[in-house]
């Protein structure tokens, strides 16, 4: 058998995976990574050898980490992995001076969108996006039954319950992350047509976005897909909570009194400036995807 992961050797959902390889007979196990989660942390390998079966480890550990990047995060540190995406014009923004953004990148791009969404547990945007576009962030067009949870961080919940969101919210998980002081009738507005509420602590004018990653970590989910605008966008890179940059360029200008796809950083130094290494560099239709990784 050839795992990507040590086999668990506790009960959880489901009773233990490698006791289940050591009942199916199996002579040989190789596998990629040991489990950092402490219920496993080798037990799982010490388990598999004790019964008599030949065990490898460390086999392509480095892709594996790539594939499990979402759960190490959440185990390691506490967080999903994030992907911050972007699709701007080539001078870097996301909408014209009077905010019309639909569409900077053509039909591949979008496509490609949905199947990045698919690979996802959820998708975040901020209230701004989630007022001025109301998206459903559903993924369309691929044919596959996932959808990953939406998640929409409104501190003082000023949405609206009557646009595309709040109807889909019986189809599809919908979590709104709020501040403390967010108004009681918006709580029982949203909870009462299906919205999971998540209290979150507020900072500055918008909540904490450390502390919001935090939370999502602590409900399990390990890959979060950001397509919010250029605040929310801000707030993570300042916080040091992207980990991936997906950036979609159209060969288009809009100048300077375009939108910025990224709110300010408040740099004074280059050297300050967040870092990232380009993995990978490919076209999509009439447009690019670059994939950075945090450098």
């Amino acid at each position: 058998a050839y795992v990507s992961l040590e086999p668990c050797a506790h009960h959880g959902q489901t009773p233990p995976c490698a006791d289940a390889l050591i009942a199916s007979g199996v002579a040989r196990v190789v596998s990629a990574l040991e489990d950092p989660d402490p219920r496993v942390a080798g037990r799982g390998h010490r388990r598999l050898a004790e019964a008599g079966i030949n065990v490898e480890t460390g086999v392509l550990a480095a892709a594996a980490g790539q594939v499990q990047a979402g759960f190490l995060s959440r185990i390691r540190r506490g967080r999903p992995m994030l992907t911050l995406k972007l699709a701007t014009s080539l001078d870097g923004r996301i909408a014209t001076a009077s905010g019309e953004s639909r569409w900077i990148t053509g039909p591949e791009a979008r496509s490609r969108v949905h199947l990045m969404r698919a690979s996802q547990d959820a998708v975040l945007i901020g209230s701004g996006t989630a007022r001025a576009d109301d998206p459903v962030l559903t993924v369309r067009g691929l044919g596959v039954s996932h959808q990953p949870m939406r998640i929409i961080a409104a501190s003082s919940l000023n949405l609206p319950l009557e646009g595309a969101l709040a109807a889909s919210v019986a189809q599809v998980p919908l979590l709104l992350a709020h501040a403390p002081d967010a108004p009681q009738d918006r709580r029982l507005a949203w909870g009462s047509i299906g919205a999971r509420l998540l209290e979150v602590p507020g900072s500055g004018a918008g909540i904490d976005v450390t502390a919001l990653l935090q939370a999502l970590g602590g409900l399990g989910l390990t890959r979060i897909f950001c397509e919010g605008g250029g605040q929310l966008a801000a707030a993570l890179l300042r916080a040091e909570l992207v980990d991936e940059l997906a950036v979609f360029g159209a060969g288009i200008v809009l100048g300077g009194d375009g939108l910025p796809s990224v709110g300010s950083l408040d740099l004074a130094r280059l050297a300050d400036a967040p870092g990232f290494r380009l993995d990978r560099l490919r076209r999509i239709g009439a447009d690019h995807l670059g994939l950075w990784t945090k450098a």
